[in-house]
């Protein structure tokens, strides 16, 4: 779609707005900001209660004024895909920017997902999934699942070649190997290290970011 007038691309992109917001619900917000090089304004938004903005708004989600110079100009005319924003009020928000250029205009549609209890939910499915032992590896004669087995799956689940991977992902990895149990098979630790191109000890210090102080 070629969108060659003003009226056209906000027309547009409020039409998308408005369907992102039914559905997903009541906590997605989605604003569009009108943007004039060096300052913007919100000229549409769904779920404002989100964030607390209306249209004419000249506030971004990252808690930016309207108005913007040099490096902080330039950061908020790029696309940003699934960033983590703190609200003042602390609620967290996943959010997300798209930018949409033409002759005559330039908008950019936000989509900011309060995550705030979810987050919480997360936190109390790993307080009460947490346990203290694993008796399966206790039982006698039981045969021990495979840690290359173990590994290539969380791999997978973390979708992403091992050499691209940042120490967010490799954190991450570690975090799904101990979930599964991986950490109590023998030499885990010096496969994990060596999978990966690290150390054990930096295996080790990736356990004690999660809150595991010993193997």
């Amino acid at each position: 779609m070629i969108l060659t007038d003003r009226e056209d691309a906000l027309a547009f992109l409020s039409k998308i707005g408005e369907g992102i917001a039914h559905i997903f619900g009541s906590e997605c917000e989605v604003v569009i900001h009108e943007m004039f090089g060096d300052h913007f304004i919100n000229v549409a938004i769904y779920n404002g209660h989100i964030s607390g903005r209306e249209i004419g708004s000249k506030l971004s989600v990252y808690g930016n004024v309207s108005s913007f110079e040099g490096e902080e100009k330039k950061r908020i005319t790029n696309d940003y895909i699934n960033q983590l924003v703190t609200m003042p009020s602390g609620n967290i928000l996943k959010s997300s920017t798209f930018q949409l250029k033409g002759d005559n205009y330039h908008f950019a549609l936000g989509i900011n997902y309060d995550i705030t209890v979810l987050s919480q939910m997360k936190n109390v499915m790993a307080h009460l999934t947490d346990v203290t032992g694993d008796l399966k590896h206790h039982i006698i004669g039981e045969e021990q699942t495979n840690i290359e087995a173990v590994f290539n799956a969380c791999v997978e689940i973390i979708n992403k070649p091992i050499e691209r991977m940042k120490k967010s992902d490799r954190v991450a990895l570690v975090m799904l190997l101990k979930e599964r149990g991986a950490f109590n098979m023998q030499k885990s630790v010096p496969y994990v290290a060596d999978q990966l191109g690290i150390s054990k000890y930096t295996v080790y210090n990736y356990l004690n970011e999660i809150g595991e102080s010993s193997i």
